[in-house]
């Protein structure tokens, strides 16, 4: 038989990095785990304790299922420009460099165009079914169950077909070795049975819906669920929301305070649909916006002749309001006398027209946003101590995204599918690496920046792919920091010193290369030290296959 073997794994080793300072550990952009494989059978020993051996074989192979998508999706995109039998084997080598198994190749028959398929591997070393044999002793049948979902998952992902992986022999059933066999589903006499444990856990699902039905009851009792505009669930996040529910049930005037971005105007807009003057409407001004000339008429209204040009009456901002809250944002801006007008409206009520002597009574609640210190702003005698005072009886600090770390998730997830439904794409969603950079970033701009970058990934992604890190950040640069990685010995190493860095460097420089010329040349040596491979050489290089086509057209003056 002839033996069949694996194409060379360094260029998969180079993907593994760990970075001590971070505690994280990277595959390509896929942030892994390292965890004893005690604690993973006392885990699995609590699982069948728990809810038995049947479903918690189906969460098992569920879960290997997912894993062995992710890798192939890797796979494709670190294999894709070689060979469909190397790039498929990618899957079996990751498996081996995650310490799950050693994976033999026996048998492999693969038409990726027609989705033929039929494969027979070894597996050796099998930590599955080791821990549950120190568990639970001798099996009457396999119990490599999540090894059997990666393999399915995987298979089924590249050949982009339901591949069913069973395992016909087992070390836990006495057998010598591990050996599985995959093929199409629907070549399989007990189909149904094995496909039943990769779909959705019956009892799990019930449970959750029992749990959803709780949660639900829960929420029209207390009101306690944060509106649909409103997403995070951090320290600073819920205090900020707690007081705006304080709030909603009172008239007092609202002070958001918060730099820009933060999502002012959603709490304003949050706090009005929690009040009684929800069937009331909502008017938002920026004030910043507001030519000073016209400030005073657009706010409180403008009687016909009042000045050169106004030949109707007009309402103002404070009268569409009447009824509801008119959210003031840029407050700190106002001149001292729409300052002043502003304060008779929230002492008396009451507002008058330019050009008008006649009082109109009005019931509007106001909430003032800024991002600007008022206090300093009162002793500058840029802004009236009263009126500070009157709008400073309550006052809400929205913390930046920065102090929000853990809502970012959330907030992605939520822009994600906003945006996906906007422009009808489908997309597998942020890399781990992608959005492990995401939480680091300080944000300047805050929620509004996080959205705009969003937005721009989205449109930027390949269809059915990930959301990258040159998707989203154009100006920011490496945001990890690797310090080790895999050996052909399979020990971690340092990364080289920065001694040699700064040697090249020298060399570099002392040369009098042009720097257009030396970035010519270090492509062209890529490409040739890759045989024309592109994919390859621009991993060599660092940068996408985009990114390293980009620069040969503008290279060749394309």
């Amino acid at each position: 038989m002839t033996t069949i073997q694996y194409p060379a794994s360094n260029d998969l080793r180079e993907l593994v990095r760990f970075s001590e300072k971070d505690g994280t550990i990277w595959l390509a952009d896929h942030r892994m785990v390292l965890m004893h494989t005690s604690a993973l059978g006392a885990l699995r020993k609590e699982l069948i304790g728990s809810v038995g051996k049947e479903h918690t074989r189906r969460v098992l192979t569920r879960m290997g299922y997912a894993a062995g998508v992710r890798d192939a999706e890797l796979a494709k995109r670190i294999r894709g420009s070689q060979s469909l039998t190397d790039a498929f084997f990618t899957g079996p080598q990751l498996h081996m460099l995650e310490g799950v198994v050693r994976v033999t190749p026996i048998h492999l028959k693969a038409d990726f165009a027609s989705g033929e398929f039929a494969g027979e591997f070894l597996w050796e070393n099998s930590w599955e079914q080791e821990v549950h044999t120190r568990e639970f002793g001798q099996s009457d049948e396999p119990v490599c169950w999540s090894q059997i979902g990666y393999a399915s998952g995987y298979t089924s992902a590249f050949m982009g077909r339901f591949i069913l992986f069973k395992e016909v022999e087992c070390v836990a059933c006495g057998h010598n070795n591990c050996r599985i066999v995959g093929k199409p589903l629907e070549e399989w006499e007990d189909a149904a049975e094995h496909a039943n444990y990769f779909e959705s856990d019956s009892m799990l699902t019930h449970l959750l819906e029992l749990r959803n039905q709780v949660d639900y009851l829960r929420t029209t009792i207390s009101q306690q669920a944060a509106a649909p505009s409103l997403v995070g669930n951090s320290t600073g996040f819920r205090h900020a929301y707690d007081l705006v529910q304080r709030a909603a049930g009172t008239q007092v005037s609202v002070l958001l305070l918060g730099e820009t971005g933060v999502g002012k105007e959603r709490f304003a807009r949050t706090l009005h649909q929690l009040s009684q003057r929800k069937q009331g409407p909502f008017v938002a001004i920026n004030c910043a916006a507001l030519p000073n000339d016209l400030i005073e008429s657009e706010l409180f209204g403008v009687e016909k002749g009042a000045f050169t040009g106004a030949q109707t009456s007009r309402i103002g901002k404070f009268e569409r309001a009447d009824g509801g809250t008119i959210f003031l944002d840029e407050i700190g801006e106002l001149p001292l006398a729409a300052q002043a007008k502003l304060l008779r409206v929230l002492q008396e009520g009451e507002i008058e027209r330019l050009g008008d002597d006649r009082v109109r009574k009005i019931n509007v609640r106001v909430v003032a946003a800024t991002n600007v210190d008022l206090q300093n702003a009162v002793k500058e005698g840029r802004f009236r101590s009263d009126l500070y005072y009157r709008l400073n009886v309550y006052p809400i600090q929205i913390p930046a995204l920065r102090e929000r770390v853990a809502d970012i998730p959330l907030l992605v997830e939520a822009m994600l599918a906003r945006f996906c439904t906007l422009y009808e794409k489908k997309l597998l969603g942020v890399s781990d690496k992608t959005l492990q950079a995401i939480k680091r970033y300080q944000w300047p701009g805050n929620i509004r920046e996080l959205e705009n970058m969003i937005e721009r990934g989205v449109i930027l992604a390949p269809p059915g792919g990930w959301i990258d890190l040159e998707h989203l950040f154009t100006h920011v640069g490496e945001v990890a920091n690797w310090e080790c990685q895999i050996s052909p010995a399979g020990n971690l190493e340092n990364k080289p010193e920065s001694s040699h860095t700064a040697s090249l460097l020298d060399a570099i420089l002392g040369s009098g290369i042009p720097l257009e010329d030396l970035e010519s040349r270090l492509l062209d040596e890529a490409v040739r030290r890759a045989d024309g491979n592109l994919a390859s050489a621009a991993r060599t290089l660092g940068i996408t296959r985009p990114q390293l086509q980009y620069r040969l057209k503008k290279k060749d003056g394309g």
